[in-house]
């Protein structure tokens, strides 16, 4: 497959798991926003100058659908406020993580390693771009305090981690199956190669 092809795939899956995920905020199926992020800059790292926005772009506009399905301006939601754009630099601390677990990618045991640290570390920070944010700088809040805002935020990252590494996990199992066929079906397609 051509790398463009399977960009292209891979963008387009990740914008299907987005949109199946995102507007259910509120249901069962946990959003996998966050893990797609992550995935997308393992995946799609030469694309980042545009698929990074483009998911973002996906992102809000999901975000005012189903806000306006409620029957609410968007710009009236709790939700939405100056610390709703911090979710750009959130989300790209995310992407961030896939980009470095990419550079540093080789076929070993060692990768995983280094896709958690990067997962946890990435975790964190956009939990605290997006929930710091929103804790301090939207009128949601009432009697805003360090000890209140940090409660808040160890209450949510479990959560958050947990729900990321599911959708990361299960991209990783894909991808060391995916890895694995293709290694072997290298020799077998230089066998074929040497009959002709």
């Amino acid at each position: 497959m051509k790398p463009n092809t399977r960009n292209s795939l891979i963008l387009a899956l990740l914008a299907v798991l987005m949109v199946a995920t995102r507007v259910n905020h509120w249901t069962p199926i946990p959003d996998a926003s966050w893990a797609v992020f992550f995935i997308g800059g393992f995946y799609l790292r030469n694309w980042t100058r545009w698929a990074f926005p483009a998911l973002m772009a996906l992102a809000v506009l999901i975000d005012y659908a189903v806000i306006s399905r409620m029957g609410i301006s968007f710009w009236d939601h709790y939700c939405v406020s100056a610390a709703y754009w911090f979710l750009v630099p959130a989300y790209f601390a995310m992407w961030a993580g896939g980009l470095f677990v990419a550079r540093n990618y080789k076929r070993s045991w060692s990768t995983l390693a280094t896709a958690a640290v990067a997962l946890l570390a990435s975790v964190a920070v956009c939990q605290l771009l997006s929930q710091g944010s929103f804790y301090w700088i939207s009128d949601s809040v009432q009697n805003k305090s360090v000890a209140g805002w940090a409660a808040n935020y160890f209450e949510w990252l479990l959560p958050y981690l947990r729900t990321t590494a599911t959708y990361v996990g299960i991209a990783a199992v894909v991808q060391a199956i995916t890895a694995s066929a293709s290694k072997t079906a290298l020799p077998a397609q230089s066998d074929d190669a040497r009959k002709r």
